[in-house]
């Protein structure tokens, strides 16, 4: 297998994530899901010995049309009300379940002693916008109103995803804004995909980076957007791109992350900015020579380890609990070997 993990006007990437960009950008049948499996065990295997408090789960119902099924993940230790992040996970609109965002809930759960919602809403194309957007709206208004029975704070809530899913938390956002129904503390929107239009340089020139490029992106928008509206078209409301709201006034505190070798860097960034200038306190981090996906697929490349401890850290500061050790990740952990990274030949299309 030969797959160059750059190409021509692509910035050098982190040697840390060479050969995983080039396994990505092979395309090979099954790639994805078998470095995305080896990054799943040697993460549980890193948390299995970690010796984290434990935390303890219960599945909800949020009332909707129809029911939104969520999993809260808690503290098994903490009897006072707790803060809450209600996360919504990535796939492009299209793929992805909460099961499979369980361990990191958990996690995140267990090293901030904080509690976290996860949200199974509906997925396009089966169930186009604006249905997925309400699934997450519904579920947040849940977890405010059960806050007490829960034991939660609801003067703690913050609302957080990973790229379909951080479209899905802005646009949630933009909706607890204007229906002011829940005092939600913060956003954390990690490589959110905003904007539909696709008309940023990095989304007209990253047509074949690692992980995610521009045909990945116009598929998904065209999937949530659904038969009735066109990507790029003038009937696309704020609530499905947010990208789209005019004003952005009244948004909480932002926490976004993009990263430099992603076409959804520029449309992220473009947001901070904008939210900024609206009066909303933003952290803004670019996370140079990454792709997206990276911490899905390299999580102990130094990039990587960096994005998730300044998430847990962000997460910490908005919702005001105290932290220790536990948002440092894995100092004694050793990277994945090098061996681990599947390697393919060139006559058989799958693993050599």
């Amino acid at each position: 297998m030969s797959a160059s993990p750059s190409e021509p006007g692509l910035p050098t990437i982190d040697p840390e994530l060479a050969d995983v960009a080039g396994a990505l950008l092979s395309h090979e049948k099954h790639v994805f899901a078998l470095l995305r499996g080896e990054a799943q065990r040697a993460l549980a295997a890193e948390v299995a010995t970690a010796e984290l408090p434990p935390v303890h789960s219960m599945d909800l119902l949020a009332p909707g049309e129809p029911q939104v099924p969520v999993r809260l993940w808690r503290p098994v230790a903490k009897a006072a009300p707790v803060p809450v992040l209600v996360w919504i996970h990535g796939g492009g609109f299209t793929a992805g379940d909460a099961a499979a965002l369980d361990p990191f809930c958990a996690e995140v759960a267990s090293r901030l002693d904080i509690a976290v919602a996860n949200i199974e809403y509906r997925l396009a194309p089966a169930t186009p916008y604006p249905g997925p957007v309400e699934d997450c709206y519904a579920a947040l208004r849940h977890v405010y109103r059960s806050a007490r029975e829960l034991g939660l704070d609801p003067e703690r809530i913050a609302i957080g995803g990973a790229s379909s899913g951080g479209a899905l938390a802005a646009g949630t956002a933009l909706l607890v804004r204007d229906k002011a129904e829940v005092p939600l503390v913060f956003q954390l929107l990690d490589v959110p995909m905003l904007d539909d239009r696709l008309a940023t340089h990095s989304a007209v020139t990253y047509t074949n980076t690692p992980g995610f490029n521009r045909a990945g992106a116009a598929s998904a928008w065209a999937a949530y957007l659904g038969p009735a509206r066109r990507p790029g078209g003038d009937d696309v409301p704020p609530y499905a791109a947010p990208a789209r709201a005019e004003e952005l006034r009244g948004l909480p505190p932002t926490y976004l992350t993009t990263m430099e070798l992603d076409p959804l860097r520029d449309e992220g960034i473009h947001y901070a900015l904008r939210l900024l200038a609206a009066g909303v306190s933003v952290e803004l981090h670019s996370f140079p020579g990454a792709f997206h996906g990276a911490e899905t697929f390299a999580p102990f490349a130094a990039v990587s380890r960096r994005a998730a401890e300044e998430r847990l850290r962000a997460l910490a500061r908005a919702l005001s609990v105290e932290t220790d050790d536990r948002v440092v990740l894995g100092a004694a952990i050793s990277r994945i070997p090098q061996d681990s990274i599947p390697q393919f030949s060139d006559d058989t299309g799958g693993p050599a």
